[in-house]
């Protein structure tokens, strides 16, 4: 081994010398052999292989090449204008829109709520006899602009009650039996076609199962950690080194290794762009917060973000869902509004462009149950805000009398597939037939949430 690192640098036999560490060194000894005999490594690779566990929460030297899956993609240039981004927010644990989006003069929702129903003098007023939760009041403002709309009695056929199985379903695009096992944000990317490494983001610790497939997503938890790791220090040469490494060799790692250093690079220099930690910048404490804040970064630093999501739990409460003085339901509803409005009032101009949708997998029977909580059941609700809404309460409502209800569910009146259709194409421009394809075998009728 000491004769081969001996022989690596052309005119430095003493290859330790290059670097403050042995690490360094080598990969700088090595990156000089690569410039030496650059000129016999013409002929190119032909095959990819996908970036996105290369990516996910930076480039781990050194064992980047066992985290490879075939796959190949064209991307954008850097801050190109992406032409829209559309965030999904999936609230897990099946919120109860009954809590959120009241239908304030339902004379049924007091005999089935007693102890959780949140009564009108307390409500932000909407329309349609709806009115909003008070810890919602961080959205008035964009409820009173319009940019706020709210869709009641939302599910798709099929759905069990079941979190795995409705979350799978909503995820891959509404259709329980459906042999389509890609996830429907990833669908979209590959009808939007070629974008910046950032065009499909997910934030958190997990990949949501809306953006599986081909499309290749960056998966970050916040851009100071998306970097390179495993070298210490991480010095200028070193980085160059590395780039000069992964630039036009013959091994699939070539495309790849350099798209994860741009990459990374790239997200530091975001990051050195906003000094400020989310809490200053009024987001509130939590991932939540964190993850919209990051998210906001790059909408503003122009990275070519089209579509991203996050994710918030905790809204299986089957006990003790409180009222609007405290409770579960009152302290997850403040974190959400909290942190949605610092996004809005951080993205200024750019919320023209952007367009969030929250959903959940499904909502909550009508009655109470012994608890104090609400157990799983069908019809929920869905929020969409930003630019291009156009507020209010859209869709179907039948109201809560017992002939109405399913089996003592809110019915799923309105479609996610409606609602998602109708978004991807008003917010990322995708025409019927692109629509078409993201949900096969749907066709859609709006529900008049986007101008």
């Amino acid at each position: 081994m000491e004769d081969t690192l001996a022989s690596l640098h052309p005119d430095c036999p003493d290859w330790r010398r290059l670097g403050p560490t042995p690490t360094d060194a080598v990969l700088r000894a090595q990156a000089a052999a690569v410039t030496s005999d650059a000129t016999d490594r013409q002929e190119q690779w032909s095959k990819g292989f996908t970036r996105r566990r290369v990516l996910a929460g930076g480039l781990a030297v050194g064992v980047a090449a066992t985290q490879l899956v075939t796959t190949r993609i064209s991307w954008a240039a850097p801050n190109a204008d992406p032409g829209g981004t559309l965030v999904v927010v999936f609230l897990r644990g099946g919120m109860d829109g009954l809590s959120v989006l009241v239908p304030a003069d339902d004379p049924e929702l007091l005999k089935a709520r007693p102890g959780i129903a949140v009564r009108a003098a307390s409500l932000l007023n909407v329309q349609r006899g709806f009115g909003m939760h008070p810890a919602m009041a961080p959205l008035l403002p964009l409820m009173t602009a319009g940019r706020l709309a709210a869709v009641p009695a939302v599910s798709t056929p099929d759905l069990t009650r079941s979190h795995f199985q409705a979350q799978d379903c909503l995820e891959r695009g509404g259709a329980a039996r459906s042999s389509v096992q890609s996830g429907w944000l990833d669908r979209v990317l590959e009808e939007l076609g070629p974008g910046t490494t950032f065009r499909g983001l997910g934030i958190g610790a997990r990949m949501s199962r809306a953006l599986l497939g081909n499309s290749d997503p960056v998966m970050l938890t916040s851009l100071k950690d998306f970097t390179v790791k495993g070298i210490d220090g991480v010095a200028p040469q070193t980085l160059a080194a590395l780039e000069t490494l992964y630039t036009g060799i013959d091994h699939p790692l070539g495309a790849q290794g350099l798209d994860a250093l741009q990459a990374a690079a790239s997200a530091q220099s975001y990051a050195k762009q906003q000094q400020k930690p989310a809490k200053e910048r009024g987001y509130p404490d939590g991932d939540f917060g964190a993850a919209l804040a990051t998210l906001a970064q790059l909408i503003k630093a122009k990275a070519g973000v089209r579509v991203a999501t996050v994710d918030l739990g905790g809204w299986d409460m089957h006990t003790d869902l409180g009222t609007v003085d405290g409770g579960d339901m009152t302290n997850s509803l403040k974190t959400v509004a909290g942190a949605l409005a610092a996004f809005a009032a951080e993205l200024g101009p750019d919320l023209d462009k952007t367009t969030v949708v929250t959903m959940s997998e499904f909502g909550r029977r009508v009655g109470q149950n012994a608890n104090s909580g609400t157990d799983h059941g069908h019809g929920g609700v869905a929020l969409v805000l930003g630019g291009g809404v156009k507020g209010g309460v859209h869709g179907r409502w039948e109201g809560l009398a017992p002939g109405v209800l399913d089996q003592g569910d809110v019915p799923g009146t309105n479609d996610y597939r409606d609602l998602l259709s109708e978004v991807v194409m008003g917010r990322l421009g995708l025409s019927a037939a692109q629509a078409a394809k993201v949900f096969p075998g749907w066709k859609p009728t709006p529900l008049g949430v986007m101008t």
